[in-house]
């Protein structure tokens, strides 16, 4: 009864210095973390969905699996997957004995030519016993490290997701805009003979036609500017693929479309797929039990070996069968004069603890300010839609209306150049507004951990 109540009180003194206790996830998040102008309230969360739900273009949903398979920092991430892996498997071994074969065997020389052999074939082992957690943190800590690899590889999925997306629809705008270059240029061409004949009737100067071919002129180096950047965009997209640079099949920007709720969930549920935040938490978990490690330096060591095997050199002949070995040995090491290096080891680990806990709030004060600025950004492209559609409705019929004034001689050649501008102008902002819209989108979707099925 005496060491029941020993045993047991050693226990508890033990629990009470931490070194069995298991590290507690975050359940708080600072307040105001999303900006007061957010609204939080809803209990879906546009991060559950899956990539596949969220980019519904055949060509694009292709060329991100693509990417998914070959993108060298794709394969990498998974290599560090598996590294993680075998160091916890590593860990889990530590619990089992370690056992080791040293046969030994000799020939003597002796009188009469007599060689006596003999041979000892012992199998050792041992076991440390962890009374005091010394394993059992090491594991926990290897756990961590494995699930803080596993957010990693999907940290490096979702940015992946998010550049292929991004670049797929910065190359279908710079398409549009090329087809709209191009629509200019044409169109411009023919103003250009129109002008040149109207100055032979004497209906304009000089003056008027080179305005109109130095216009013209313009936009050829715009629509060749702008071939220039669709190669560019493509050979991105093909460096995101891990491929040599070819022509990317693609759909148009005009057919594209995205789920029209976005609701982003209460914010304990916005975080929730966060690789970056998993992550940043997993690394306080591991520095969590790296404290409790270095608490269970400060405890002896139990280690429990023995040997046992066959040998005839404990009296028997050759002709006698192998007599059997066994031998067995508890150990238990205290640590004295080492209390120095253990008790830095400890406030190393108490720091180390201390800055990742530090990581993990300022990756929450970034993850909120990710969320904040990509709702505003979306909301503010959202609401300037309509105002393009008006602008170049309202521009098109005023380029339409000077062109058809020119060649009655109540305008000025000034006026058609500025309104044909114009035009194209807010044509080209139109589009843009488009991308910076689903940019938006691809963004919230990567602010709230989106990518992970």
């Amino acid at each position: 009864m005496k060491k029941t109540i020993l045993l047991s009180a050693t226990l508890l003194a033990l629990s009470s210095c931490g070194i069995y206790n298991k590290y507690k996830a975050a359940e708080e998040v600072p307040e105001g973390l999303y900006g007061t102008e957010v609204n939080a309230t809803d209990t879906t969360n546009f991060g559950n969905l899956s990539w596949k739900e969220v980019f519904t273009d055949p060509y694009l949903q292709r060329l991100i699996d693509s990417a998914l398979v070959r993108n060298t920092d794709m394969r990498t991430a998974h290599l560090k997957v598996q590294e993680a892996e075998a160091a916890l498997l590593t860990a889990r071994l530590s619990y089992l004995p370690m056992i080791a074969v040293a046969p030994e065997g000799g020939i003597s020389g002796g009188a009469n030519g007599f060689q006596p052999k003999t041979y000892t074939l012992p199998v050792t082992a041992s076991w440390e016993i962890d009374i005091f957690g010394k394993n059992t943190n090491k594991k926990r800590q290897a756990q961590a490290a494995y699930e803080q690899s596993m957010e990693y590889e999907q940290a490096v999925k979702t940015q992946l997701v998010a550049a292929v997306a991004n670049t797929y629809y910065t190359l279908l705008m710079l398409d549009a805009q090329y087809e709209i270059a191009r629509a200019t240029e044409t169109a411009w061409s023919k103003s250009v003979d129109v002008t040149r004949a109207m100055k032979e009737a004497g209906m304009v100067n000089e003056a008027a036609l080179a305005q109109t071919e130095a216009t013209y002129y313009s936009i050829c180096t715009t629509v060749l500017d702008l071939k220039e950047q669709v190669n560019q965009a493509q050979n991105s997209l093909c460096l995101l693929l891990a491929d040599v640079p070819h022509n990317i099949e693609r759909g148009q920007i005009a057919n594209q479309q995205f789920p029209e709720s976005l609701s982003v969930g209460i914010p304990v549920q916005m975080l929730a797929n966060r690789p970056d935040v998993r992550s940043a938490e997993w690394a306080l978990a591991q520095a969590f039990y790296g404290t409790n490690a270095a608490r269970s330096a400060f405890y002896p060591s139990i280690t429990l070996g023995g040997t046992a095997g066959w040998t005839n050199s404990l009296g028997g002949v050759i002709v006698s069968p192998a007599q059997f070995i066994a031998s067995a040995v508890a150990s238990l090491t205290e640590p004295l004069f080492n209390r120095g290096a253990n008790i830095a080891q400890l406030r190393i680990a108490k720091a180390q603890q201390e800055e990742a806990r530090l990581a993990f709030e300022q990756t929450l004060l970034n993850a909120g300010v990710e969320v904040n600025e990509a709702l505003e950004q979306y909301q503010t492209a959202r609401a300037k839609v309509q105002y393009y559609d008006k602008q170049v409705a309202s521009l098109t019929q005023a380029a339409r209306s000077t062109s058809l004034l020119m060649q009655h001689g109540s305008t000025t050649y000034l006026e058609v150049l500025t309104a044909q501008q114009t035009l194209l102008n807010a044509q080209m902002n139109q589009v843009a507004n488009r991308v910076t819209e689903i940019q938006s989108i691809i963004t919230l979707y990567q602010a709230l951990g989106g990518g992970r099925m």
